[in-house]
């Protein structure tokens, strides 16, 4: 059981979390109000909310339940598709529009999680690079497939065909939604900076919340020593196929905001690909495995970063690596991580424990 120190600790940490991402949210808003933030920087705040739920949900896999998956960017096209598909579907209902990208959110989620399920039944039974090549391929058959479906409705229902618009068959009136590597055009911009921030601090609180409860501890224990854990009587595959279906779905929430967030939705390599999934990695890894709200940080600092760095077009590469290194010897050097932890640790001390130290 944890101590009452603990469990205080445990909520200002959390607190700490929740706290950054609503003052730098009101500090953006004002900015923006006051006619303080250039139309780049507009353009970027639902694309850090993206990447940031991304890493978040990544985070979970790799760093929680110490699998590495490099297909996460197939449950974001999941949810990118579905979501879209029922907000075209949907598109002239009278249904009011935060009704239908609620609901969208939901159907995201839903997709992204049930495919989560049902690849995690025989992937999670492969350990190391065989887990990893594995869910690599997902990712590329996901994005591969839906670049070669075409959808369409009419009044006899949907149809679906693998070859070409006119092999759907539908009757006059009939709606072509996705129409293979074209995509899905005309789709309802629906996202904006305070949905992403809203489904961020969801996505944290699913993420925390679970981490720190008893599931959390036995994912973590199971992790650390597999065969212990099964000897005390825990399910593996029960819990880590628990842990990757939360990824997946959260994954697919973050697909529902990059969906609505653009009129036209196409499931290229650069959205959808291996170098996507490589990259939120990237964003894990950074931000220290396990260290959910390094996740956050550094898929802020790197999204933005290339983009501050524009301007400088000779060294603009040199200085993001730069970065990137420093970045990693921050998160990985032992000794950076002893200070680290030194530091919260003054600001996060319970009283009591401070009085202790004193005597």
């Amino acid at each position: 059981m944890k101590t009452k120190s603990a469990k205080s600790s445990m909520f200002k940490s959390n607190f700490v979390t929740y706290g950054m991402i609503i003052l730098v949210y009101v500090i953006i808003e004002i900015l923006l109000k006051t006619g303080n933030v250039s139309s780049l920087f507009k353009g970027l705040l639902v694309p850090l909310c993206i990447y940031s739920i991304m890493a978040v949900s990544l985070n979970l896999v790799v760093g929680i339940s110490g699998e590495l998956s490099l297909g996460h960017a197939g449950f974001m096209c999941l949810g990118a598709f579905s979501s879209a598909t029922w907000s075209m579907l949907m598109k002239d209902s009278a249904m009011p529009e935060m009704l239908r990208f609620i609901i969208a959110i939901l159907i995201g989620a839903a997709v992204a999680a049930l495919f989560g399920f049902l690849i995690s039944i025989p992937v999670l039974r492969l350990k190391g690079d065989y887990l990893a090549i594995v869910t690599l391929a997902f990712g590329e058959i996901i994005k591969n497939l839906i670049n070669a479906l075409y959808f369409g409705v009419d009044s006899h229902g949907p149809h679906f065909s693998l070859k070409d618009n006119m092999a759907l068959g539908l009757e006059k009136g009939g709606t072509v939604i996705i129409k293979g590597a074209q995509g899905i055009t005309g789709n309802p911009k629906m996202s904006n900076f305070t949905i992403g921030v809203i489904l961020l601090l969801i996505s944290l609180f699913i993420v925390l919340h679970l981490v720190n409860s008893r599931t959390g501890r036995a994912i973590m224990a199971i992790r650390d020593n597999r065969i212990a854990a099964e000897s005390i009587g825990l399910n593996v595959t029960e819990y880590k196929t628990l842990a990757f279906t939360i990824s997946a779905a959260i994954a697919g929430v973050g697909g529902v905001l990059y969906a609505h967030n653009l009129s036209s939705l196409q499931a290229l390599p650069k959205n959808f690909g291996y170098n996507q999934s490589i990259m939120i990695l990237v964003f894990v890894v950074m931000g220290g495995i396990g260290n959910i709200r390094g996740s956050v940080i550094a898929a802020v600092i790197l999204t933005l970063l290339p983009e501050v760095l524009r301007g400088l077009n000779d060294y603009r590469m040199l200085i993001y690596a730069v970065v990137l290194i420093l970045m990693m010897l921050f998160t990985s050097a032992p000794a950076l991580i002893q200070l680290r932890e030194r530091v919260f640790y003054r600001f996060t001390k319970h009283p009591a424990e401070d009085g202790k130290e004193t005597r």
